[in-house]
């Protein structure tokens, strides 16, 4: 063991830590969440202790060997996966996030002084308070980090998003032609393809893809050099000024500086904006499951419209049934999404004055959200989507024995005679061509056109698989 201290007193560290005093502080008072602080937050501080040591060296604020030092730790850090028994504190913990900054501080520190052939916990070379956190304060460095994990964590997402609408997109091809019954409050309706509700599924998810696309945007703006609560204390303007672009160019990404440093410290929208972007696409998947589970409902006594692919034995005790397994576990998903989103709300509301202590919850929620929602996507497309098959006899059966063609009687006899031929069709087991046939107010013509279901289902195919209205032909 070795022995550390700060303000509130000692405390024995394990000998071969890279962790220090306050680590130890967090693990003891934050025994909530058995998930640590995720590594993709983790892999952002690291980044921006290296632009803050390399910017406080070119202010002349920091010792240039001292510097290069806190540099070649990050790199080592950065150079291989993160390392969670160096970060072990639980992801929900009070105190804004300052345990995980200075987690990050500590550990570098030590790599650091490791590195330079002295033992850890030699803070008197290099500290993890005066040198790694220079110009720094959990206020500017948490959020910062936060976003800019969030900015990676968003591009699978948005790729993903777009495998899933280019498969929507194929299966709306694939069936463009074949011919169901459509519904309303689930009672039959009118005549459409199949290709309509992969058409229909597709469409929120693209408006979903811009609106996440354009809630992203205000994660590019962070608080860097803002200090604590955005007041700049301690801050050099060199600082103020390069930080930000000096980040940029470790990260590879168009990060930009907030204008007003004080505003940003406090100010959590758009990280509520994000969240409720999410909370729509996970909207839309949830539809759409719930649509998969009701047509492939069956094998007998269900609609049994369309079959999804066989995945898993459903029943422990009913042999051969099969459950729509894939749709299930995307909607439980979107259920946590939409918790996630409470949870994220009340967090950002509750901030009080200067600053928001509940930082961490809500980049907690947006990270587990984000992973989520992306990989119950993947498993929705390559697991359900791409092996989807219809059911084309049963289809054409519900057609044929649909009531629907009394809309298109409606113009030629009224709504009320459409009405009772409807009405004795479902009575007599006839069907309503058969009914129809028979009445003396309708002409061979018009028979044709009434249950020619290609005129009543217009198709015309866009590229963006959309409908053309075509006027009728004189």
């Amino acid at each position: 063991m070795r022995t550390e201290s700060d303000s509130l007193g000692q405390l024995n560290i394990p000998k071969t830590a890279y962790y220090g005093i306050h680590t130890q502080r967090a693990l003891h008072n934050f025994p909530i969440s058995s998930q640590p602080t995720h590594p993709e937050l983790i892999r952002a501080f690291l980044e921006i202790k290296q632009a803050a040591a390399k910017t406080n060296a070119t202010s002349g604020n920091l010792d240039r060997s001292v510097a290069k030092h806190i540099v070649s730790a990050t790199k080592t850090l950065l150079n291989n996966p993160i390392d969670l028994s160096m970060f072990p504190i639980s992801d929900i913990q009070g105190g804004a996030g300052t345990s995980a900054n200075m987690n990050v501080n500590e550990v570098i520190a030590n790599v650091a002084l490791e590195q330079t052939g002295r033992a850890r916990g030699d803070y008197a070379y290099i500290n993890p308070n005066d040198d790694v956190n220079m110009a720094q304060s959990t206020n500017d460095t948490y959020p910062s980090a936060g976003k800019i994990a969030l900015l990676r964590l968003l591009d699978p997402l948005l790729l993903e998003l777009q495998n899933l609408i280019d498969a929507l997109g194929n299966k709306a091809d694939e069936f463009s032609t074949t011919y169901k019954m459509g519904r309303t409050q689930l009672q039959d309706a009118v005549p459409m393809t199949l290709g309509n509700s992969f058409h229909a599924w597709l469409k929120p998810l693209l408006r979903d893809d811009l609106r996440i696309k354009t809630a992203r945007d205000a994660l590019y703006m962070l608080n860097l050099g803002g200090s604590a609560i955005g007041s700049g204390i301690n801050v050099s303007y060199h600082y103020q000024v390069h930080i930000v672009p000096n980040l940029a160019g470790i990260t590879k990404l168009p990060l930009t500086q907030a204008h007003d440093l004080f505003d940003a410290t406090q100010n959590l929208d758009g990280l509520v904006a994000l969240s409720g972007t999410l909370k729509t696409l996970a909207m839309s998947l949830s539809k759409i499951s719930n649509d998969l589970r009701l047509l492939s409902s069956g094998p007998r006594s269900g609609l049994l419209e369309i079959n999804l692919p066989a995945k898993q034995a459903g029943s422990s005790i009913m042999p051969g049934k099969v459950n729509p397994v894939i749709p299930e576990v995307v909607n439980q998903v979107a259920f946590e999404m939409f918790g996630f989103d409470a949870t994220i709300t009340a967090a950002a509301e509750a901030g009080q004055l200067e600053l928001n202590a509940f930082e961490p919850i809500i980049f907690r929620s947006l990270f587990a959200g984000i992973e989520h929602l992306t990989s119950a996507m993947t498993t929705l497309r390559l697991n359900a989507i791409d092996g989807i098959t219809s059911n084309k006899s049963r289809l054409a059966q519900d057609i044929d024995l649909s009531v629907s063609f009394a809309t298109a009687m409606t113009p030629i006899i009224g709504y009320q005679e459409a009405a009772k031929l409807a009405k004795e069709s479902i009575r007599t087991g006839k069907s309503l061509r058969q009914l129809a046939e028979k009445k003396s107010c309708f002409t061979p013509d018009q028979l044709t056109h009434i249950f020619k279901i290609e005129d009543i289902v217009i198709n015309a195919r866009t590229p963006e698989h959309g409908l053309v209205l075509h006027a009728p032909t004189q």
